[in-house]
């Protein structure tokens, strides 16, 4: 029994050593897929930098809708080269297209009333008016020939006509003369033609009418992104039947709103934007002349740059990941820098870059 216990303790043993030197073993540790970006001057101030379409000023161009509505239609693909004035997205208009209708039916009626008032006196109406002139100018004809005779009777034999029916006979060619008038007037009336403050009322109300339909269909126009300037197509947030407004289109991973659609220039040159902080701006001098080179993230591979220009406006610092103002009171100078691309290397805008500028 001792020995089994002996062999045991010694089996127990042996295996401890064997696991304590297995855990003593230190594999050397696996070569860095790339090395970190180094300096390649002897003194250089380092930037964050983004890559960038070459612009004459500014950066991509960001489109966003003037109106907020459903995508209908999108026109154009990623990487696709536009022309300006090329439809680039339809946004459903069904509404405001009805809208502009209507407005539109509205000022012609305006304008058909302009013209009826214009074109007074009508021929037409004018032949009534002379008709009832004539008809009253017989009614008093008639009237006066039946007092006539009454009165002659009434002359010749005063108890042959009342004093009743001969005051009746002169009170209907009394009347019949007032109607003569009123038919003159009336026909004078209509020959002269509607009155001109009718006339500039109307006018009026069809320049109202016809401007609100030039801007209901300005607005319209206004549902049919085009393209602002040749250039081409970087990014497409919305697919057909997403929500825009004129904050952009909902992105469902950084959940913030984003342009509708971002255009870069139609060449091939490519900038790197770089943002120097405001503490490291004094040690820069004259830009013109400075080296600068950037490493692109993940990769070995170093760029040299050429100054394009300065935006001489030191802007609070923003976080390149994301764009993102940071919650901390730094400021930096945004310095442009024009790559030429070489052949065998992937660059797009967008893309995130270390860059070391030569003192």
């Amino acid at each position: 029994m001792r020995k089994i216990i002996f062999m045991l303790s010694a089996v127990g043993l042996m295996a401890g050593l064997f696991v304590a030197y297995l855990s003593g073993i230190v594999e050397p540790a696996p070569p860095p897929a790339f090395s970190p970006p180094t300096n390649p001057y002897s003194n250089a101030v380092y930037a964050e930098g983004m890559v960038e379409s070459d612009q004459p000023s500014g950066e991509n161009i960001n489109v966003y809708p003037e109106v907020a509505g459903t995508v209908k239609e999108i026109l154009v693909a990623e990487g696709q080269e536009v022309k300006k004035g090329q439809v680039l997205m339809a946004i459903d208009d069904s509404v405001q297209h009805a809208t502009v209708e209507q407005l539109q039916s509205q000022a012609q009626a305006a304008a058909t009333m302009l013209e009826e008032l214009k074109a007074q006196p009508r021929k037409e109406t004018l032949d009534v008016n002379e008709a009832q002139v004539a008809a009253a100018a017989a009614a008093l004809k008639t009237a006066e020939d039946e007092l006539d005779k009454q009165q002659a009777a009434y002359r010749m034999n005063p108890k042959s006509i009342s004093k009743d029916a001969l005051d009746s006979a002169v009170n209907a060619a009394k009347t019949a003369q007032a109607n003569l008038e009123v038919a003159r007037k009336q026909r004078d009336l209509t020959k002269a033609g509607a009155w001109i403050y009718d006339i500039n009322n109307q006018e009026r109300t069809y320049n109202a009418l016809y401007k609100s339909y030039l801007s209901a269909d300005a607005l319209l126009a206004k549902y049919t992104l085009r393209a602002p300037a040749d250039g081409k197509v970087l990014a497409i947030s919305p697919i057909i039947g997403s929500y825009v407004s004129p904050q952009g289109a909902y992105d469902t991973y950084t959940q913030g709103m984003d342009p509708v659609l971002v255009l870069g220039s139609a060449e091939t040159r490519l900038n790197v934007r770089c943002y120097v902080d405001e503490i490291l701006v004094p040690r820069l001098h004259d830009l013109s002349k400075v080296n600068a080179q950037m490493t692109m993230r993940g990769s070995d591979v170093k760029v040299p740059l050429k100054f394009v220009r300065t935006q001489p406006f030191i802007s609070p610092k923003i976080e390149l990941s994301d764009e993102r103002l940071e919650r901390v009171d730094v400021r930096v100078l945004p310095i442009v820098f024009r790559v030429e691309k070489p052949k065998d290397l992937n660059l797009y805008p967008g893309l995130l870059v270390d860059v070391y500028i030569s003192e």
